[in-house]
């Protein structure tokens, strides 16, 4: 009966998995290891960032370490002088990764096993943004549709 196929659930497109391409925000600023944390504080401030990725300093654009606000309030914390240490004596060196591919969900699973709050994403060429966890929540609580 051609009224019988009222019954069954409707078909509706489902969207593909999100990926941390469509979420991820640019690298907006990026840092040298030999520069002084005072400086990173000051790009982090003017940027609105909570972490810089530090790349390697050759043409390939390859993240070689991150640091994050709590990496400075550490060093405050410790009385050192923010204008003395170098970014390279206190980044997360060979910091995790993730491919523009990932999915979103595989991105939160990596952050809540490996204990992050931000993984620089890259693709082909490099560095090609930054996610963090409020950018892989908002995408997680999205109404699928």
């Amino acid at each position: 009966m051609a009224g019988d196929s009222a019954h069954e659930p409707s078909a509706r497109p489902q969207r593909a998995p999100a990926t941390v391409a469509d979420v991820m925000g640019p690298p907006l600023t990026t840092v040298d290891q030999s520069d002084h944390v005072a400086a990173a504080a000051y790009l982090m401030r003017h940027a609105g960032a909570t972490a810089l990725v530090v790349l390697d300093g050759h043409e390939t654009n390859q993240p070689v370490g991150i640091i994050t606000e709590a990496d400075i309030l550490h060093t405050v914390a410790d009385g050192k002088n923010v204008n003395d240490v170098r970014i390279r004596d206190l980044m997360t060196t060979s910091p995790t990764v993730v491919e523009e591919t990932m999915s979103v969900r595989d991105a939160a699973e990596t952050m809540v096993s490996g204990h992050f709050r931000h993984l620089p994403v890259v693709g082909a060429g490099g560095l090609t943004g930054m996610v963090d966890i409020s950018d892989i929540c908002r995408a997680l609580l999205e109404p699928a549709g």
